[in-house]
């Protein structure tokens, strides 16, 4: 699988998204689909983006994987404290964070303060 990402806007305001193919297309050949296809739904795109729309037309027609949070299968925010790495998971109502307890009900952070 190779992966290709599409930029809109500057690096804060801006929206990325990333796509995946079996097929490894040189940049300059990706960079020609990428302005047909942007050409095709300048006018009439329903997505968020342009460069969303140019994204699921890709998936559409040329057999790309657009890559969404859908596909999100895990997400695990890492730190150098144990304490502050755990998994994130999306619900419909918000972000679960898992952490783990010891027996007492304490936290790793919470060990400190038994003492």
């Amino acid at each position: 699988m190779f992966f290709y990402e599409i930029h809109e806007g500057d690096d804060e305001l801006g929206t990325a998204v990333l796509l995946g193919h079996d097929r490894r297309f040189e940049p300059a050949e990706f960079f020609q689909l990428v302005k047909k296809v942007r050409t095709q739904v300048l006018d009439s795109f329903e997505e968020d983006s342009l460069s969303e729309a140019i994204a699921s037309e890709l998936q559409r027609s040329h057999g790309f994987v657009y890559v969404t949070d859908d596909l999100l299968v895990a997400s695990v925010n890492v730190d150098e404290k144990e304490e502050n790495t755990f998994l994130v998971t999306d619900s419909e109502g918000g972000r679960t964070i898992f952490v783990q307890r010891d027996e007492n009900g304490h936290g790793p952070e919470d060990d400190d303060d038994e003492e």
